[in-house]
């Protein structure tokens, strides 16, 4: 019998699409510290839909039985408190679910900054009447920073519509959902020549904070930030001091640093910012199609085949 155990949020319902799970797999869904204290140290597999991560931390028995766990996020940064990262047990996370819906989020914030939605959506709302000339997106240059699984996603749509779209990397690479392929070190010079700067990169130590005053300075006063990758990222008070500036001209923001973001946050009232509440990837149906993602790696897992979308714990 091989234990699953499931960790939600509190009022949070049980993590659908696990109906293919073999009989001999007994499934707690816990969402309270006393639960997750009581049942972890039994466990064979975690699979963490709330990243509380200092629940999890201070839940961590001294030596966990667990033999994997598998996170329903792309990004896995909130999983890695020490112990977790030491041990030896692998953690997959949730790559493939939420591409397509993210690059369409990012697709449509593209369209909202060309065709000026906001400037109509305002206008509107006075009942004021004024034609104006709106952008092209055929033939501009937008910068992916993050040229994975998402980020390609989003490449190939912004391609589809004629857009030229550089990717950044670890390391330059050929890609064919790219133009190109650029490594880390070329971020800053790309920065200069892009009309639309896309982040997809996943929070490590290299990327928290990379978005600050000094890259502002460096991108066109007519580009756009798109973030749909981790919120430290971005430098808010940056970024609010860039966009007041007129360094750039609007950004699209689906995280933040802080989240929820507070009621009385600037960034509300910015006229050339569109926000949603970390969202972009989320469609409906999304987390039965993560339950179901969980399920076809548990099978293969069950038969001794390596685990898909393990990611690097380090």
């Amino acid at each position: 019998m091989t234990f699953v155990l499931v960790l939600v949020a509190t009022g949070e319902n049980e993590l659908p699409g696990l109906g293919g799970l073999p009989d001999n797999v007994r499934v707690e869904t816990v969402s309270d510290e006393g639960q997750l204290r009581q049942l972890l140290p039994e466990a064979d597999v975690l699979v963490v839909t709330d990243f509380r991560t200092g629940l999890l931390e201070r839940c961590w028995p001294e030596k966990p039985r667990l033999r994997w766990v598998h996170a329903t996020s792309a990004g896995v940064d909130a999983l890695m408190f020490p112990a977790l990262v030491n041990s030896d047990i692998p953690v997959t996370n949730a790559r493939g679910v939420f591409d397509r819906g993210i690059a369409e989020y990012v697709l449509g914030a593209v369209l909202l900054f060309a065709k000026d939605t906001l400037g109509n959506l305002d206008l509107q709302r006075r009942h004021q009447w004024q034609h104006r000339d709106t952008e092209m997106v055929n033939g501009t240059r937008a910068l992916v920073v993050g040229a994975g699984s998402i980020g390609g996603e989003v490449a190939m749509l912004l391609r589809a519509v004629g857009m030229q779209v550089t990717g950044i990397a670890r390391t330059p690479r050929e890609d064919q959902r790219f133009d190109q392929v650029l490594g880390n070190e070329q971020l800053f010079d790309c920065l200069r020549e892009s009309d639309y700067v896309v982040i997809t990169a996943p929070l490590t130590p290299d990327t928290e904070g990379l978005f600050d005053k000094h890259a502002f300075a460096l991108m066109k006063a007519s580009a756009r930030l798109i973030n749909v990758g981790r919120g430290p990222i971005v430098r808010t008070d940056d970024l609010l001091a860039a966009l007041r500036a007129g360094e750039l001209a609007g950004a699209a923001l689906d995280v933040f640093e802080e989240e929820p973001l507070p009621p009385e946050h600037p960034l509300w009232d910015e006229p050339n910012v569109m926000m949603s509440a970390h969202m972009a990837g989320d469609f409906k149906g999304w987390q039965q199609a993560l339950g179901e993602q969980f399920v076809a790696n548990f099978q293969g897992w069950a038969l001794g085949k390596p685990l898909f979308n393990q990611v690097p714990k380090a």
